[in-house]
């Protein structure tokens, strides 16, 4: 039976450019510069020139401003968006000059470490069987050096995979070998066996030989600093475990971790670039390796053309719908890109102009209380627009490279009613921890306290809290002899 129903929906739509648009706000430079590639490829109506890259942000200011738009279907935001993650930021390094002709970004080369060791296996004397398992052992290494997979769970995958039937016995026996391999304690299943295969391959002294007691016999302790517990264990004065902590101290946690970035780069690109000139702030987009955009004129020439005949066969009207969605296509693109430098333009220069005090000295002690909306009401944007761009975008200062996100924070008040930014907090923190007596260092009731003779009023749990964001431990864990 058929019933008739009515039903109210809301829902929120966008058009095809305002989509784009929030997908290239949310872009690295380095990204940026990715997609512009890909449309000008894709998309033949698109063509770029030679204009001069890294202008003054201002010549963007009204570019975007009374642009004809294309009248089309919209979109439902929920159905187009329902996967869009901001995409994580990549660290690349451009060893070009601005000048050069060449825009590609170079990749570092290097062999990789699990080739590197796989590469020392010649070194051993090892039948064809247990050469595949220490290839599979091998494999089974995380990049931090570490088999975290149990030698029971090993055994089931060779016989499944590789068809060899080996005992755990066996397995131990290439793992050994595998652990006699460079960097020292690679193949380790624990931090404790990491650092006493490292120890193994030092030559014996006195103080070495303290460290690997402590390491092979008493961890538990050292792991939690009960130093007068390692004291009495090993009958030892504090000099002498002094010098076995030491010792320990110049191993390595992560043998893995210095060859498994071989293919990472770590030089961050800057999204902005400030500068102080004369006392006044300047900042720029950099913009590296993006080209200015027009509409190719060979394309509007023969949509003129087609327009111009007379009579139009089925042919005919199939190039002329193809070649108006290439030009509506690169028109969209085009519109985005000039109101993504238009959002950033005002978004930087709202956070510059909110933070003028910290630009221009940069003390951090300078930095104002500022969250997301602050901004969002200055330029009149959404809160999620402004997200995008501190959560993903870098600024070159005179002081260093900055995340946009790490000048946003809360704010408390301090003992004479002023607001203050708890990065300030933090900077306060930061130096009584770091000037503590490290053999009695402060607990967070006493930091608490510490921050109160500062003029802040801070809660211990509030202490615990910023103290975890700075990835101090707690005090027992600090200590030191």
């Amino acid at each position: 039976m058929l019933k008739q129903q009515f039903q109210l929906k809301l829902s929120q739509k966008l058009s095809p450019q305002q989509i784009q648009l929030m997908k290239m706000i949310q872009l690295t430079t380095l990204d940026f510069e990715q997609r512009l590639q890909n449309e000008i490829e894709e998309n033949p109506a698109l063509e770029d020139g030679k204009e001069e890259v890294n202008e003054p942000l201002e010549d963007y200011q009204d570019e975007y401003e009374d642009h004809e738009t294309i009248d089309t279907q919209d979109i439902d935001i929920d159905a187009y968006l329902s996967d869009d993650e901001t995409p994580s930021y990549q660290l690349h390094a451009n060893n070009y000059s601005s000048d050069d002709e060449e825009k590609t970004v170079p990749i570092t080369g290097g062999v990789g470490f699990h080739q590197h060791l796989k590469s020392q296996l010649s070194s051993l004397i090892l039948t064809d069987e247990e050469e595949r398992i220490a290839e599979f052992l091998i494999g089974s290494i995380d990049d931090s050096g570490y088999l975290r997979r149990s030698l029971l769970d090993i055994l089931d995958d060779l016989a499944f995979t590789q068809s060899i039937m080996a005992s755990e016995e066996q397995l131990e026996l290439v793992l050994e070998r595998i652990h006699s391999l460079d960097p020292a304690g690679v193949g380790a299943r624990t931090l404790q066996e990491c650092l006493s295969i490292q120890l193994s391959r030092k030559q014996l002294s006195v103080p070495q030989i303290m460290a690997s007691k402590i390491i092979n016999e008493a961890f538990d302790l050292f792991s939690k600093k009960h130093f007068i517990k390692l004291q009495e264990k090993f009958d030892v004065d504090e000099e002498l475990l002094k010098q076995g902590l030491k010792e320990i101290e110049r191993l390595n946690p992560k043998p893995g971790g210095a060859l498994s970035g071989t293919f990472q780069n770590t030089h961050i690109v800057p999204d902005f670039i400030l500068t102080i000139e004369n006392g006044v702030l300047n900042v720029v987009l950099n913009r590296r390796n993006a080209p200015e955009l027009h509409i190719s004129s060979s394309y509007k020439e023969m949509m003129q053309g087609y327009k111009a005949a007379p009579t139009k066969n089925k042919g005919q009207k199939d190039a002329i719908q193809f070649i108006k969605q290439k030009l509506d296509a690169a028109q969209w693109f085009i519109d985005a890109v000039a109101q993504r430098y238009q959002t950033l333009y005002q978004t930087i220069n709202a956070i510059v102009k909110q933070q003028e005090d910290y630009f221009l000295s940069g003390d951090e002690l300078q930095l104002k209380p500022m969250i997301l909306k602050d901004i969002a009401e200055i330029i009149q944007m959404d809160i999620s627009t402004v997200s995008r761009v501190a959560n993903s975008k870098y600024i070159e200062t005179p002081y260093g490279t900055k995340l946009l996100k790490s000048f946003f924070s809360e704010s408390l008040t301090n003992e004479d009613g002023e607001e203050v930014s708890t990065l300030e907090i933090k900077k306060i923190l930061r130096t009584l921890i770091e000037e503590e007596d490290k053999r009695k260092p402060l607990a967070d009731l006493a930091l608490s306290e510490g921050l109160l003779k500062a003029g802040y009023r801070v809660a211990r749990r509030t202490v615990a809290k910023y103290r975890e964001q700075m990835d101090f431990p707690v005090a027992r864990l600090r200590k030191e002899l």
